[in-house]
Protein backbone atom coordinates (compact mmCIF):
# COMPACT_ATOMS: atom_id res chain seq x y z
CA UNK A 1 0.00 0.00 0.00
CA UNK A 2 2.73 2.56 1.13
CA UNK A 3 4.02 1.42 -2.91
CA UNK A 4 0.53 2.50 -4.10
CA UNK A 5 1.38 6.03 -2.16
CA UNK A 6 4.77 6.87 -4.05
CA UNK A 7 3.39 5.75 -7.64
CA UNK A 8 0.57 8.50 -7.19
CA UNK A 9 2.77 11.09 -5.98
CA UNK A 10 5.16 10.80 -8.77
CA UNK A 11 2.29 10.05 -11.44
CA UNK A 12 0.87 13.37 -10.22
CA UNK A 13 4.09 15.08 -11.44
CA UNK A 14 3.62 12.91 -14.72
CA UNK A 15 0.54 14.21 -15.28
CA UNK A 16 -0.05 16.87 -18.50
CA UNK A 17 -3.06 18.55 -18.67
CA UNK A 18 -4.22 20.68 -22.20
CA UNK A 19 -6.00 23.08 -23.52
CA UNK A 20 -6.91 22.17 -26.47
CA UNK A 21 -7.29 24.02 -29.92
CA UNK A 22 -10.84 25.85 -30.02
CA UNK A 23 -11.07 25.82 -26.22
CA UNK A 24 -11.00 28.66 -24.23
CA UNK A 25 -10.85 28.56 -20.60
CA UNK A 26 -11.99 32.02 -18.11
CA UNK A 27 -10.18 31.43 -14.99
CA UNK A 28 -7.00 30.20 -13.34
CA UNK A 29 -5.25 26.82 -14.45
CA UNK A 30 -3.17 25.56 -11.76
CA UNK A 31 -1.36 22.05 -12.09
CA UNK A 32 1.50 19.79 -10.25
CA UNK A 33 2.91 18.15 -13.41
CA UNK A 34 2.50 20.29 -16.94
CA UNK A 35 -0.03 22.12 -19.06
CA UNK A 36 0.19 22.68 -22.65
CA UNK A 37 -2.09 25.38 -23.53
CA UNK A 38 -2.86 25.13 -27.92
CA UNK A 39 -6.31 27.65 -27.20
CA UNK A 40 -7.24 30.31 -25.13
CA UNK A 41 -6.69 30.74 -21.26
CA UNK A 42 -8.04 34.31 -19.65
CA UNK A 43 -6.68 34.15 -16.09
CA UNK A 44 -3.21 32.64 -14.72
CA UNK A 45 -1.35 29.25 -14.91
CA UNK A 46 0.45 27.76 -12.40
CA UNK A 47 2.00 24.16 -12.79
CA UNK A 48 4.87 22.72 -10.71
CA UNK A 49 6.60 21.59 -14.12
CA UNK A 50 5.98 23.14 -16.85
CA UNK A 51 4.20 25.23 -19.20
CA UNK A 52 3.73 24.88 -23.13
CA UNK A 53 1.79 27.13 -25.58
CA UNK A 54 1.70 26.14 -28.72
CA UNK A 55 1.78 28.25 -31.62
CA UNK A 56 -2.05 28.96 -31.64
CA UNK A 57 -2.27 29.12 -27.75
CA UNK A 58 -2.73 32.39 -26.20
CA UNK A 59 -2.42 33.35 -22.36
CA UNK A 60 -3.84 36.47 -20.71
CA UNK A 61 -2.67 36.21 -17.63
CA UNK A 62 0.82 35.52 -15.39
CA UNK A 63 1.85 32.40 -15.99
CA UNK A 64 4.57 30.85 -13.14
CA UNK A 65 6.08 27.29 -13.66
CA UNK A 66 9.71 26.08 -12.88
CA UNK A 67 10.42 25.79 -16.97
CA UNK A 68 8.12 26.80 -20.19
CA UNK A 69 8.37 26.53 -23.94
CA UNK A 70 6.69 29.12 -25.75
CA UNK A 71 5.49 29.14 -29.58
CA UNK A 72 2.30 31.15 -28.91
CA UNK A 73 1.45 34.47 -27.52
CA UNK A 74 1.46 36.03 -23.24
CA UNK A 75 0.08 38.69 -22.29
CA UNK A 76 1.11 39.31 -18.42
CA UNK A 77 4.26 38.32 -15.94
CA UNK A 78 5.97 34.81 -17.51
CA UNK A 79 7.94 33.67 -14.36
CA UNK A 80 9.91 30.14 -15.34
CA UNK A 81 12.21 29.68 -12.04
CA UNK A 82 14.33 27.21 -14.38
CA UNK A 83 14.52 27.82 -17.82
CA UNK A 84 12.26 29.60 -20.70
CA UNK A 85 12.79 28.95 -23.86
CA UNK A 86 10.65 31.38 -26.74
CA UNK A 87 10.43 29.87 -30.21
CA UNK A 88 10.55 32.08 -33.56
CA UNK A 89 6.94 32.07 -33.64
CA UNK A 90 6.52 33.25 -30.00
CA UNK A 91 5.28 37.09 -28.75
CA UNK A 92 5.32 38.28 -24.94
CA UNK A 93 4.12 41.30 -24.25
CA UNK A 94 4.83 41.65 -20.00
CA UNK A 95 7.47 41.18 -17.55
CA UNK A 96 9.68 38.59 -17.90
CA UNK A 97 11.68 36.62 -14.98
CA UNK A 98 13.89 33.27 -15.68
CA UNK A 99 17.23 31.81 -14.20
CA UNK A 100 18.09 31.17 -18.12
CA UNK A 101 16.50 31.62 -20.95
CA UNK A 102 16.68 30.84 -25.25
CA UNK A 103 15.55 32.98 -27.59
CA UNK A 104 15.35 32.08 -30.86
CA UNK A 105 15.37 34.89 -34.00
CA UNK A 106 11.89 36.10 -34.67
CA UNK A 107 10.46 35.91 -30.85
CA UNK A 108 8.75 38.93 -30.27
CA UNK A 109 9.57 40.30 -26.55
CA UNK A 110 8.27 43.21 -25.38
CA UNK A 111 8.34 43.86 -21.17
CA UNK A 112 11.46 43.71 -18.79
CA UNK A 113 13.50 40.71 -18.27
CA UNK A 114 14.94 39.82 -15.27
CA UNK A 115 17.45 36.83 -15.00
CA UNK A 116 19.57 35.10 -12.58
CA UNK A 117 19.72 32.41 -9.76
CA UNK A 118 17.72 34.74 -7.78
CA UNK A 119 14.34 34.80 -9.86
CA UNK A 120 12.27 33.63 -6.43
CA UNK A 121 14.13 35.84 -4.05
CA UNK A 122 13.36 38.53 -6.49
CA UNK A 123 9.58 37.69 -7.23
CA UNK A 124 8.57 38.03 -2.81
CA UNK A 125 10.42 41.62 -2.89
CA UNK A 126 9.77 43.50 -5.76
CA UNK A 127 12.43 45.89 -7.15
CA UNK A 128 15.05 45.34 -4.54
CA UNK A 129 17.58 44.57 -7.69
CA UNK A 130 18.53 40.92 -6.88
CA UNK A 131 18.03 39.92 -10.31
CA UNK A 132 19.73 41.47 -13.05
CA UNK A 133 18.11 43.62 -15.79
CA UNK A 134 18.45 42.36 -19.61
CA UNK A 135 18.38 44.86 -22.52
CA UNK A 136 17.47 42.92 -25.50
CA UNK A 137 18.06 45.44 -28.00
CA UNK A 138 21.83 45.93 -27.15
CA UNK A 139 22.46 42.05 -26.90
CA UNK A 140 20.87 40.82 -30.21
CA UNK A 141 22.99 41.91 -32.97
CA UNK A 142 21.49 44.39 -36.00
CA UNK A 143 21.16 41.55 -39.54
CA UNK A 144 21.43 44.86 -41.14
CA UNK A 145 24.61 45.92 -40.11
CA UNK A 146 26.54 43.01 -40.06
CA UNK A 147 26.15 43.75 -43.97
CA UNK A 148 27.97 46.94 -44.08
Amino acid sequence: MARDRDNNAASSEAVISIVGPGMTVVGNCESDGTIRIEGTVNGSVKAGKAVVIGKQGHVSGDIMTQDAVISGRVDGKLVAASRLELQATSHIEGEVHTRRMQLEEGAVLNGSVHMGADVAKALSKPGNGATEELDLRASVPDPAGAAR
